[in-house]
C-alpha cells in the first residue's frame, strides 16, 4: 500500500549515523552543534536550537517568551494538537481564530476579531507547507505588542513572496521564533526531533538554558551558589541551575541523520513540488474534488508542500469519508485526515467551553478534507496509481 507519508533514508544517511554511533559522543556532543550551525546558516539566521521534538520546540518557545497564567495565545484550529497545547503547558489560555478557506491557514481578519486584551502571543501554523499570511498576522500582533511564533513544522525549506521580495520560512521580520519538527512523515527527519530558530539573542539564551534543565556550565553566566568556601568553589565540575528547565535535548545520532537529510532537503522539496503539479493537472477536471489552493499564486514554486490535502464533497457523492478511504485503501492507496479542529476536542470543550460555531470556516471545511500520498520516495508508478485510483473512485461513487 502507498502510505500518505513516509521518510526517505539513503545509504549516506545510514553511514552518517553509523559514524556518529562509533564516535565519542552519543548526545550533547559536537554533532548537535554542527547541525544547529548548518541549519541556521541555510536560513541566514543567527540562532538554531535543536531539541527533542516539535512539541518541545513549541513548549520551549512559550517558556522563553515568558508566557504563562493570565495570558492568552491565539492559534488556528486546523493544526496538530501541540500548536495549542503548548500554551496550556505553561498555564496560558489557548484560544482559536478561524482559517481562510483558500490556504486553510490562520486568517488575519479572524485573528483581529478574536483578539482580547490578555492576548500575549500568536502561533501561526504553515498548514501543509503553505506559509500563513505572516505579514498580515504580524500587523495585528505587533500593534498589540504580542509575540509571534511561526509553527513551520510543515514548511521546512519553504519560501514565500511579499511585496516582490522572497523570504525564507524561519528568517523574516514577521516572526520572533520559528519552530520545526523532524518527525518521520515531515519533509526531512531525525527520527524524532525539532528546532527553534530566532534572531533574538535573549530568546536564544533562554531556549538553550531551558532545554537542559535550566542548567548552565558557562562561567560567564555563573551567579555563585554561596560565599561558603565549600559550596562556592567553582571547580571543573561546577554548574548552576538558574531556571526550572526540562530535558529536551536531542542526541548526536539524531543530528547526524539531520545533517545528512539537510543536504537532501532541496531534492526532497523539488520532488514534492513535481508530484503536486502532477496531481493538480490530473484532478483539475474532477467534479466534487478541489485541489489545494494558494493564498498567493506567486508562492506556487516556493511552497515546500508537506501535505497534499484535497477537498471532496462526500455529501454530493452520496458517500462518507470513511467509506471513500476504505475503498481507496483496498486499491492500494492510503490517505489521512489532517486535522480535526482542535477547539472541538473533548479536553478543549470541557476546559475552556469551546464548541461548534467558534470557527465556522474550519468546521465547514473539515468534513471535506482528505490528504493523499505525498513523499519524495514515491515512484512515477506510485503517483500514477494514486491518480488513477482516485479518479476511478470519484467516477464510480
Amino acid at each position: 500500500m502507498i502510505p500518505y507519508g513516509r521518510q526517505s533514508i539513503s545509504e549516506d544517511d545510514i553511514a552518517r549515523v553509523a559514524a556518529a554511533l562509533s564516535g565519542d559522543w552519543l548526545t550533547t556532543g559536537p554533532t548537535v552543534a554542527e547541525f544547529e550551525e548548518q541549519f541556521a546558516a541555510r536560513l541566514g539566521a543567527k540562532h538554531a536550537i535543536a531539541v527533542a521534538n516539535g512539541t518541545a520546540a513549541l513548549h520551549l518557545a512559550m517558556l522563553a517568551a515568558e508566557i504563562g497564567p493570565g495570558h492568552r495565545v491565539l492559534t488556528t484550529p486546523n493544526t496538530f494538537l501541540a500548536s495549542a497545547n503548548a500554551a496550556a503547558f505553561v498555564g496560558a489560555t489557548p484560544d482559536f481564530a478561524d482559517i481562510d478557506p483558500v490556504s486553510l491557514c490562520l486568517d488575519p481578519d479572524a485573528l483581529a476579531e478574536q483578539w482580547q486584551p490578555d492576548t500575549r502571543a500568536v502561533v501561526a501554523v504553515d498548514y501543509a507547507g503553505q506559509t500563513a499570511d505572516m505579514p498580515g498576522i504580524a500587523k495585528i500582533a505587533r500593534r498589540h505588542g504580542a509575540l509571534i511564533i511561526e509553527d513551520a513544522c510543515h514548511a521546512i525549506g519553504g519560501r514565500f513572496e511579499h511585496d516582490g521580495q522572497t523570504w525564507p520560512v524561519g528568517n523574516h521580520p514577521w516572526a520572533d521564533m520559528t519552530t520545526y519538527s523532524f518527525h518521520p512523515v515531515k519533509t526531512m527527519t531525525t527520527g524524532e526531533g525539532g528546532m527553534i530558530v530566532t534572531n533574538d539573542d535573549v530568546l536564544a539564551g533562554r531556549l538553550r538554558l531551558l532545554r537542559n534543565h535550566g542548567m548552565t556550565r558557562n562561567p560567564e553566566d555563573f551567579t555563585g551558589l554561596s560565599t561558603d568556601e565549600v559550596f562556592g568553589e567553582q571547580g571543573p565540575w561546577y554548574y548552576e541551575m538558574q531556571a526550572l528547565g526540562y530535558n529536551y535535548r536531542i542526541t548526536d545520532l539524531q543530528c547526524a541523520l539531520g545533517l545528512s537529510q539537510l543536504q537532501r532537503l532541496d531534492a526532497f522539496i523539488a520532488r514534492r513540488q513535481e508530484i503536486v503539479a502532477r496531481y493538480n493537472d490530473a484532478f483539475a477536471d474532477v467534479p466534487h474534488l478541489e485541489s489545494p489552493g494558494l493564498r498567493n499564486p506567486a508562492d506556487a514554486e516556493l511552497t515546500s508542500w508537506h501535505l497534499y490535502t484535497v477537498r471532496i464533497d462526500f455529501a454530493a457523492l452520496q458517500t462518507t469519508r470513511t467509506e471513500f478511504m476504505t475503498k481507496l485503501r483496498e486499491r492500494g492507496v492510503g490517505s489521512q485526515v489532517l486535522y480535526i479542529p482542535v477547539h472541538l476536542q473533548p479536553w478543549y470543550r470541557e476546559t475552556y467551553g469551546y464548541g461548534p460555531g467558534k470557527c465556522p470556516n474550519a468546521e465547514a471545511i473539515y468534513p471535506q478534507l482528505l490528504s493523499l500520498p505525498l513523499f519524495p520516495a514515491m515512484t512515477e508508478d506510485d503517483v500514477a496509481t494514486v491518480i488513477t485510483e482516485v479518479r476511478r473512485l470519484m467516477e464510480e461513487t
